[in-house]
């Protein structure tokens, strides 16, 4: 069983739960302007088509960030690596089938209109990095930060 007192020592996880949030809050800015983008361009296809894509260039970038908080849940726990990476690399192998299986789907769609579509997934996905790159500047992340240096206690002479 983790203990949940560890888990709040993780530094990490203040900084991928802002990465979440304002990928959200990004997220639903993105999709608004792509929508009225896609609306002016090409209707109410064209709205749907960049909602969609800012969808999928949001959502499977966050996949990552959850993945790792999911990871974190076990620190604490003697076997805390393996399962870490195993819930790391199983959420990948998961995002990269289900982007696949959500394209091939959505280009099956005869009213999608791609180019609106797939402008909106780069300018989603171009988004989802800056904002991983701002809340990762802005957050402070010591270079050692899951380390507790001796003490005059523990030190033996």
């Amino acid at each position: 069983m983790p203990d949940p007192a560890a888990r709040r020592r993780i530094s990490s996880t203040p900084i991928l739960r802002a990465a979440l949030t304002w990928g959200l809050i990004v997220g639903v800015v993105v999709a608004a302007a792509l929508a009225l983008v896609g609306g002016l361009v090409a209707g109410a296809e064209g709205a749907w088509s960049g909602v969609l894509g800012a969808l999928v260039g949001i959502v499977f970038p966050a996949f990552t960030a959850l993945s790792i908080l999911i990871g974190n849940h076990w620190y604490g726990h003697p076997q805390w690596l393996q399962i870490f990476f195993a819930v790391v690399l199983g959420g990948w192998l998961l995002k990269f089938v289900l982007v696949i299986v959500a394209l091939l789907l959505l280009f099956q769609v005869e009213w999608l209109e791609r180019g609106i579509f797939a402008l909106a997934v780069i300018v989603a996905a171009i988004a989802s990095l800056v904002v991983d790159l701002v809340v990762l500047s802005r957050m402070r992340l010591s270079g050692a930060s899951d380390v507790a240096l001796p003490t005059r206690d523990t030190i033996q002479d």
